[in-house]
């Protein structure tokens, strides 16, 4: 098909039907270096959808139709794909955070990074919102940013750094080696979830002594930031068995790790609330407490963030580890304006649990989190559980 018939195809009806022959066309086109023959089709109909009635059922398949080739241009290397897929957006949606961050993920899975440089030249046009979520998806996977001409220079400009992202340093510190990621392709995405050995998810505990005094010490400002990585859990209509907890407690006398376990029962917890009697240690139990690494639980907090619960409501990597380095810091204690290396030594510095339970509060699925962070002086824990299933 030559390219002076577009103009045919672009008042072709929007069916499903249609589109999905669109879209084989589209492909077919690419695999011939037809990039600016995907981008023209998609503009082409952009220029079209602003005149469809809104949420009609044409509308929608041109939506799902945009994305489709948006997705083609995206996930598929070759000459020219990054800048056209470019030109498409400008047309098409100019300004959309969201599907912003999604792009940006899309790109720095598939696209080889010395083809991202188009992105940060000056006058394309482009959100500053790709630019930043790219540059962070690119040091998820240990691409050197600063290092890359084309886009060293906007890594490093200070003119982005009231953007929500910028605080955040442009290597990956200890905690974040090891990212779960999604791989993407042009029919699909796949993405682990890191998960305990479920034959481990409980070990019986040692309750130790008897409980040290505490008394909480939770803030509103404290509980926000911790509960950044898992809000997605519990306030979107679409996560509607979401529910959460985070709380912090100073203790009278400093605790051991063989009475921390005994000390989070007795807090009151909500997550913790009709857990029942307890076996005798050694055996199946219905509670328990583990020390985990810290990079276990930025692991979970980024995966939780990043790909969201049981319903679509990812934040994409970017996001995804701003929110998870948010809660790891107001877990260990760090000040809310601390500079990344400040709060890189603080969770160096604490002691890390997982704990689980069987109550009615969890809903022992995937998507169960229990995590502690004790101070280098005993003395501060906070606890931070987070639930939500399909």
């Amino acid at each position: 098909m030559d390219d002076d018939e577009l103009p045919k195809l672009l008042t072709t009806p929007m069916t499903d039907r249609n589109a999905q022959t669109l879209e084989r066309l589209a492909r077919r086109r690419l695999k011939r270096g037809g990039a600016a023959f995907v981008a023209d089709l998609g503009i082409g109909l952009a220029q079209r959808h602003r005149s469809m009635p809104a949420h009609s059922d044409a509308s929608a398949v041109f939506d799902d139709l945009f994305d489709s080739l948006v997705r083609l241009l995206a996930a598929t290397r070759g000459p020219g794909h990054v800048d056209e897929l470019l030109r498409l957006l400008a047309a098409g949606r100019p300004e959309d955070p969201e599907h912003d961050r999604f792009v940006a993920s899309l790109l720095a899975s598939c696209q080889v990074p010395a083809d991202l440089a188009v992105v940060y030249e000056e006058g394309v046009a482009v959100s500053e919102e790709l630019r930043a979520c790219l540059l962070h998806e690119l040091v998820l996977r240990g691409v050197p940013v600063a290092e890359l001409p084309g886009i060293a220079r906007w890594a490093t400009s200070p003119h982005w750094r009231d953007h929500p992202l910028g605080a955040l340093p442009l290597v990956l510190a200890e905690p974040e080696r090891e990212p779960d990621l999604p791989a993407y392709s042009v029919d699909g995405s796949s993405c682990g979830f890191p998960c305990p050995d479920p034959e481990e998810r409980h070990p019986a505990p040692r309750l130790g002594a008897a409980p040290v005094a505490a008394v909480e010490t939770t803030t509103a400002a404290t509980a926000r930031a911790m509960t950044s990585a898992v809000a997605n859990w519990a306030e979107r209509p679409e996560e509607p068995e979401g529910r959460v907890e985070a709380r912090t407690f100073a203790f009278a006398e400093p605790l051991e790790a063989d009475t921390v376990p005994g000390a989070l029962l007795a807090l009151g917890l909500d997550c913790l609330t009709d857990l029942g009697d307890l076996p005798e240690p050694g055996t199946k139990t219905a509670f328990g407490v583990v020390p985990v690494e810290a990079a276990e639980v930025w692991q979970f907090l980024f995966a939780a963030s990043s790909t969201g619960g049981a319903y679509d409501s990812a934040c994409y990597g970017a996001y995804g580890r701003l929110h998870a380095w948010r809660s790891l810091a107001a877990l260990a204690g760090a000040p809310p304006d601390a500079p990344a290396s400040e709060v890189e030594a603080r969770v160096r510095e604490c002691t890390w649990y997982r704990f689980g339970a069987d109550t009615p509060w969890f809903h022992r699925v995937v998507w169960d989190l229990g995590v502690l962070a004790l101070s280098p002086d005993g003395r501060r824990l906070a606890v931070l559980a987070a639930t939500t299933t399909d």
